[in-house]
């Protein structure tokens, strides 16, 4: 029988279980991919006593070929560009600028709506366990482990509840270790692997973020709070 997650939630509980030896971590934080990463890095989040927060990534398309990746943005500042493609298509700096600055304002669009009121995220020398609800291509997770990266993160954790079966060699040069529950030899989508794949609204990723205590801080930040079993 080929298993199908109920839902995001059920998803993150069962990826949850692949990531045990990080439960309690003094210095790990889970951030969630937006926006249907975000209910499944609540889940772990909570089923491992860690701090949850949100990590926006932009992928900054090629003009007229916006499904090519020329580079990402990041929260935090953090902006990786692929050099190789910027150059084989002889991309002028201005056009790349362009992009980069409506990338730019969405990004600071969903940061604010997300994260408002949360504290600065930093990761500077934290394991950082990177959730989504699933991985294809990887492009977005490559992003995203890479601004991690050069935002200082001590470790990389990638995770997601179904991944091609490739993922984990695609990824093993920007993740230090790798979580999934499946890894079918034969994927199409994300969504073919939830039997509720419904999209997740701004609204609901702001909620789950509001209910969670920030990851920003050290484990200082997240004493007392009863979610955690602190007092």
């Amino acid at each position: 029988m080929t298993l199908h997650f109920r839902n995001r939630a059920e998803a993150g509980e069962m990826l949850a279980e692949k990531l045990a030896r990080y439960a309690g971590s003094p210095d790990a934080l889970v951030l969630g991919l937006p926006r249907g990463g975000v209910p499944v890095a609540d889940a772990v989040a909570r089923r491992l006593r860690l701090p949850l927060d949100v990590f926006v990534v932009r992928k900054l398309g090629v003009p007229g070929q916006e499904e090519l990746a020329m580079g990402a943005i990041a929260s935090g500042g953090v902006c990786v560009m692929n050099d190789q493609i910027v150059a084989a298509l002889r991309l002028a700096d201005s056009e790349v600028a362009l992009v980069r600055a409506r990338e730019q304002l969405e990004l600071e669009r969903r940061e604010h709506q997300y994260r408002s009121g949360r504290p600065e995220l930093r990761v500077k020398g934290r394991t950082v366990i990177l959730v989504d609800d699933g991985i294809a291509t990887g492009a977005t997770m490559r992003a995203a482990a890479m601004a991690l990266r050069k935002g200082g993160a001590g470790r990389v954790v990638v995770a997601a509840p179904v991944t091609a079966h490739t993922a984990r060699g695609d990824l093993g040069d920007v993740a230090d270790d790798f979580a999934a529950v499946l890894q079918p030899a034969f994927f199409q989508s994300v969504g073919q692997w939830y039997s509720d794949f419904t999209q997740v609204t701004d609204g609901e990723v702001a909620a789950l973020l509001a209910a969670s205590p920030a990851g920003a801080g050290g484990p200082a930040d997240i004493r007392g709070d009863p979610r955690l079993g602190r007092t």
